[in-house]
């Protein structure tokens, strides 16, 4: 099965640059979507042979998720279920036989780290909802989750120390899950590959290649050795992301 997973940074913008010819030319079984930043009905945009579903922050413009897929779920779930957490659209989560697929946007901790605070408790809380799925059934993760993990994951590590995004917090937050259960797909088959899926649109960071990989695929370490092949598709443009995947056999 293919996984893809791609932060359009507004997902309206990204269909006036070839998002639909890149989503037909990916053909995958979940493609999955976060920063959408649109409220319903603002967008028609419909697959043959996908079903949407669609998580909508109650700020117009803001955050949001989607998935498209060719497997119609066992279950839905939009959000963590704690009320503080739920009004930004960051999570969606589909049940089935013998998997979950999460899709995430995780909170930005922001200029000054005014919002770390809060990425901390909603990190917590997050975890929380990963791990009660896992005691069901393995999971899959994916989106973007707002960090650099390690030194290899970004272009410029020293001086981004203490920068949102690359916080030893945020970092430890990844490392405390990656310890509990969870694998990072792509580090996991490539452990030295140095390769970025984001870049800022100012100081040609992308033609200079100043990039993070914040984008990731994790699954419950049970299923690590199904997985087949991970992948960051740098080629593809449409937003300061890429898309990235994960090819599983379950």
């Amino acid at each position: 099965m293919k996984f893809i997973s791609w932060n359009v940074n507004g997902l309206r913008a990204c269909v006036g640059k070839d998002f639909e010819k890149y989503f037909n030319a990916l053909n995958a079984d979940f493609f999955c979507l976060q920063e959408t930043k649109m409220q319903q009905g603002q967008l028609d945009l419909q697959f043959p042979g996908y079903e949407s579903y669609w998580n909508y922050a109650e700020k117009k413009g803001y955050s949001g998720t989607a998935i498209f897929t060719k497997h119609k779920p066992l279950s839905i779930k939009y959000g963590i279920g704690i009320e503080e957490h739920d009004h930004e659209g960051r999570v969606i989560a589909l049940e089935y036989d013998k998997f979950y697929i999460v899709t995430v946007y995780t909170p930005n901790s922001q200029d000054g780290l005014r919002r770390l605070e809060y990425r901390m408790k909603w990190e917590e809380d997050f975890q929380a909802f990963l791990h009660e799925l896992d005691k069901n059934k393995p999971v899959i993760v994916c989106g973007d989750m707002n960090v650099a993990h390690e030194e290899i994951d970004i272009k410029n590590p020293k001086t981004n120390h203490k920068n949102a995004g690359f916080t030893d917090e945020e970092r430890e937050k990844m490392t405390t899950l990656l310890d509990n259960g969870f694998v990072d797909s792509f580090r996991t088959l490539y452990p030295e590959q140095v390769t970025y899926s984001w870049w800022s649109y100012r100081f040609h960071a992308r033609e200079n290649n100043t990039g993070w990989r914040i984008d990731y695929f994790l699954t419950s370490e049970r299923i690590k050795d199904n997985i087949e092949d991970a992948k960051i598709h740098t080629d593809i443009f449409g937003s300061d992301h890429c898309p990235v995947e994960l090819d599983i056999n379950l």
